[in-house]
């Protein structure tokens, strides 16, 4: 499904002396590797503002935060992500409050957000959350007029998305606020947990820089209630050398992806969609946006049946995400149930990412594509 030690064979020798020079200095937290990989990132984005921070997890809550949203507050998100985009909100102190999906896309639909806020108490919503879901942007044109109408605000979950684009603009410079996860299988990746959290705002930069401290604004002195979510100095190194290389990377992954499309389609198996017939649903770039594919996810029938198949054939696949958020256990009081979102819950049946990374073999595709066929056969 993923190999990282290709990436990690052409990078070893850059790698190792990067980390080599923070066990010289000793800036294990925070420190200059982490200011000049903020810097860094900033100029690649377009971010007005970027603050490294501990994890892809940690950095939603931090732009939850810094947005000034907490108890009381009502945060719009999708049911179909991982757990982290409603728990961010939770942690905030705020409610998630879900809406369903696009079946083409799997992101948030605008309509289904326009509609839910049409029912809920509307004064209570601050923010919508919309997430990038497997590298390809949210209907951002969309969501942007219904905040302008609404007066909310917009906070990216971006953390499967860097490089992505809407409209020319990347995201992470699109809403209020964005949250990045360089969790390892991710397209810009770590060597463990980290996370950044872009801002156009000042304020909200200012909140974030202390919040990630423990609220310390000066040294041991705690103005408001923190956290311990500081990038530390090895992981913002290894972060820097990889970013000269990611726009190469995402290049290549979607070069894959264009393979992928054309093998399924030279197979006779792409189903025009949004549900699988006989064939598969392939993924698409949607129009206007620029897919930086962390995941290639396919719809089939009998999906679980075809996932032990490629199994059987050492051939890696995974579900993201195999039961949506408001079934699952955790987030019971909520007070969603089966039959509330059947857009998510169908994908959620469905979906199945194949495997995609820059060092992915031509050979390897056309193994995974026959594969598929001969199931279907």
């Amino acid at each position: 499904m993923l190999d990282l030690e290709r990436q990690y064979q052409g990078l070893h020798e850059e790698l190792l002396a990067a980390l080599g020079r923070v066990l010289e200095t000793q800036q294990f937290i925070l420190g200059e590797q982490v200011a000049e990989f903020e810097r860094a990132a900033q100029r690649h984005l377009g971010a007005t503002h970027a603050i490294g921070c501990s994890s892809g997890t940690d950095a939603l809550w931090l732009a939850l935060a810094g947005a000034g949203i907490g108890p009381g507050d009502a945060v719009l998100t999708t049911p179909f992500s991982f757990f982290a985009s409603v728990s961010a909100i939770l942690r905030a102190g705020a409610t998630p409050v879900l809406a369903d999906i696009d079946p083409a896309s799997f992101n948030l639909s605008p309509a289904a957000v326009e509609a839910r806020l049409h029912k809920f108490e509307e004064s209570r919503v601050r923010a919508i959350l919309p997430v990038h879901l497997y590298g390809g942007p949210v209907e951002w044109g969309a969501f942007a007029r219904i905040g302008r109408e609404r007066g909310l605000v917009l906070i990216e979950d971006a953390a499967q998305a860097w490089g992505a684009e809407c409209a020319g603009v990347k995201a992470g410079c699109l809403g209020d606020a964005a949250a990045f996860s360089f969790y390892p299988t991710k397209n810009l990746s770590a060597a463990g947990e980290a996370g950044m959290v872009t801002t156009h705002s000042d304020a909200a930069a200012e909140r974030i820089h202390a919040l990630r401290q423990h609220g310390m604004r000066r040294r041991y002195s705690h103005e408001e209630l923190g956290w311990n979510a500081r990038m530390d100095g090895l992981q913002a190194a290894i972060l820097l050398v990889k970013l000269k290389y990611v726009e190469g990377w995402n290049e290549a992954r979607r070069r894959l992806a264009r393979r992928y499309h054309a093998l399924f389609a030279q197979a006779g198996l792409a189903d025009p969609g949004p549900y699988p017939q006989h064939g598969v649903v392939l993924p698409q770039e949607a129009p206007g946006t620029r897919h930086v594919w962390h995941q290639y996810v396919i719809r089939v029938r009998r999906r679980d049946v075809l996932k032990d198949f490629l199994s059987e054939r050492q051939i890696g696949s995974e579900i993201f995400y195999p039961l949506p958020l408001h079934l699952q256990q955790a987030l019971k009081e909520l007070g969603y149930k089966e039959g509330d979102f059947p857009e998510a819950e169908r994908a959620a049946r469905e979906v199945l990412a194949l495997p995609i990374f820059p060092e992915l073999r031509e050979d390897e595709q056309e193994t995974v594509v026959t594969a598929i066929a001969e199931f279907l056969s």
